[in-house]
């Protein structure tokens, strides 16, 4: 039955790493056609209020009842920030580079698990964040051929994504899961809108179907990952998580032709192993 329930666990898990390379390609694409990113993330937000409202309208103003209204804040601008940069390194980086920095936030997770959670941090963990600092290194090295926006950009989105994962960890203590996701849905989608107003840019059917459909369908990714927790043993299906590096990587060459140097390569292998020894330590000690 275990190997059954895993199976099933790598399965959802697998289509929760196959929808977030679909959002990453509706973005080069969008971006192509001239959509500003701004609106883009307003339309990303909208996708998790109209998942989150349903929650919000059946328990009414009581699921927003909550002693720690600036934690909720924080998490909130955290979701902002980290969509915000990664369409933004994804618009600027080969699909492959901006995938693998975004793997980094696993590594930044634990540097700050310590002094700010309180956590104690195994040396598998530690060893697997210095592997991948070091494939940051690696990737970014200096003179190397790559768009400084971009890849900070990415970086950025990588810290930001820890921020969510630190906030949710403290907010799970004390609140509900409908009270954490309805202040995110309404934070970040208010945060968003006047940024999507400043930026607004007439856009044809075509765009307007793809950025909708893909703001309605990427908020399943968390239910997703969720399930393929529920579902298999962490360790066991948390490593599918990162199959969109490879088939983001390519999609990147046959579409786009985007071939990473050796030395991007050698640091998207380490940052991804590290992330791997991160995940299945973590896995395995919970």
């Amino acid at each position: 039955m275990r190997d059954a329930d895993n199976l099933r666990g790598a399965a959802l898990m697998s289509a929760a790493a196959v929808i977030f390379a679909v959002e990453a390609l509706s973005l080069r694409w969008l971006t192509a056609r001239g959509v500003p990113v701004e609106m883009q993330v307003a339309a990303r937000a909208a996708g998790q209020m109209a998942w989150v409202l349903p929650v919000i309208l059946a328990r009414g103003p009581r699921v927003l009842r909550t002693q720690r209204l600036g934690m909720h804040l924080l998490r909130g601008l955290s979701s902002l920030s980290c969509w915000g940069l990664y369409y933004l390194s994804v618009a600027r980086l080969d699909l492959a580079t901006a995938a693998a920095l975004s793997f980094t936030n696993v590594v930044f997770t634990t540097l700050l698990a310590g002094p700010i959670l309180g956590e104690r941090v195994d040396r598998w963990r530690w060893a697997g964040a210095l592997v991948g600092l070091a494939g940051i290194a690696v990737m970014l090295r200096p003179g190397g051929d790559w768009d400084l926006v971009g890849a900070l950009a990415g970086l950025g989105g990588a810290i930001a994504w820890c921020g969510i994962t630190l906030t949710s960890r403290s907010l799970t203590r004390t609140d509900g899961t409908a009270t954490i996701l309805a202040w995110v849905g309404l934070i970040t989608f208010g945060g968003a809108l006047p940024f999507a107003v400043a930026a607004w840019t007439p856009i044809g059917a075509p765009e307007w179907a793809v950025m909708i459909g893909t703001a309605l369908v990427t908020p399943s990714i968390i239910w997703l990952v969720t399930e393929a927790l529920r579902a298999g043993e962490a360790s066991a299906v948390s490593p599918f998580q990162y199959l969109r590096l490879p088939l983001l990587a390519v999609v990147g060459w046959l579409a786009w032709g985007e071939v990473p140097d050796l030395f991007a390569w050698a640091g998207a292998v380490a940052i991804l192993a590290g992330a791997l020894i991160v995940t299945v330590s973590e896995a395995r000690r919970r």
